[in-house]
C-alpha cells in the first residue's frame, strides 16, 4: 500500500467559484455528479457516535437537499438510528474521485416528519418496501430468515404501496460546517471551510490542505 499513489489534475478551486450558501454550493456538487453519471452520486459516508464516545461509520445515500440540510432514510432502531437518538452530532463525506473533489458535512442530524417518510417509502420500488419492512436492521439474522420473512410480506401484501414500518423513516442533516476540497497536483489540494455563525451567516475561510 505504500507505494499506492495517485496524482490529482484538477484545475482547482477559487473563491470565486464558490457559491456564499454552502448548501447551494453542495446542491451544485452532487447535481454535477448525477448529471456526469458517476457511480452512486449520492453515496456518503455517515459518521456516528456512541452513548460511550465510540465512533461507527456506514455508506448511505443522499435523498434530498431540502430545508437547510441533507436528507437520508434509514432504520430508527439500527445502530446508526440507536446512536443519533442518544448524540444527534453526525459528520458525513462524500468523494467524487473523476471530480477530485471531496465534502465534509458536520452537523446535527433529527428526523423528519411521519408525511416525508411516507411519501419517499411509498416512491421506492415494490421489492425495497418489502426488505425495508422485514429487516431487522443491524441485528443478527440467517439468510433463511429473511428470505421467509419476504415471502411472507410478499404474500400479505402482492402489490405495492407496503405500509411503511414505524421503524422506518428518514433524517435531516442540519450544517454547521461544510467542508469543499479539491485535489491539486504535488498535494497542493484548495480546500474551503464554512462555518455558520450566530446570526445564521457562514464564514468561509481557506484551509491548508
Amino acid at each position: 500500500m505504500k507505494d499506492v499513489r495517485e496524482e490529482y489534475h484538477a484545475e482547482g478551486l477559487s473563491e470565486a467559484n464558490l457559491h456564499t450558501d454552502p448548501v447551494e454550493q453542495a446542491r451544485r456538487w452532487v447535481d454535477e455528479a448525477i448529471e456526469a453519471g458517476l457511480p452512486l452520486p449520492n453515496a456518503m459516508t455517515l459518521a456516528t457516535v456512541s452513548a460511550d464516545g465510540q465512533p461507527s461509520s456506514r455508506v448511505v445515500l443522499l435523498k434530498g437537499i431540502e430545508g437547510g440540510g441533507f436528507t437520508f432514510f434509514t432504520h430508527y432502531d439500527s445502530r446508526k438510528g440507536e446512536e443519533i437518538a442518544v448524540n444527534p452530532k453526525v459528520s458525513f463525506t462524500m468523494f467524487w474521485q473523476p471530480f477530485d473533489r471531496q465534502m465534509i458535512v458536520i452537523g446535527e442530524a433529527h428526523k423528519v416528519d411521519q408525511q416525508e417518510s411516507d411519501s419517499y417509502f411509498a416512491s421506492r420500488p415494490y421489492a425495497s418496501q418489502i426488505s425495508a419492512a422485514i429487516s431487522p436492521q443491524s441485528r443478527p439474522a440467517s439468510r433463511a430468515w429473511l428470505e421467509d420473512e419476504v415471502a411472507r410480506l410478499e404474500q400479505a401484501f402482492p402489490s405495492a404501496p407496503v405500509p411503511r414500518p414505524a421503524q422506518w423513516g428518514g433524517y435531516r442533516i442540519v450544517a454547521h460546517e461544510i467542508q469543499f476540497w479539491h485535489g491539486r497536483p504535488s498535494r497542493l489540494h484548495d480546500r474551503f471551510r464554512y462555518q455558520r455563525q450566530e446570526d445564521g451567516s457562514w464564514l468561509r475561510e481557506r484551509l491548508a490542505p
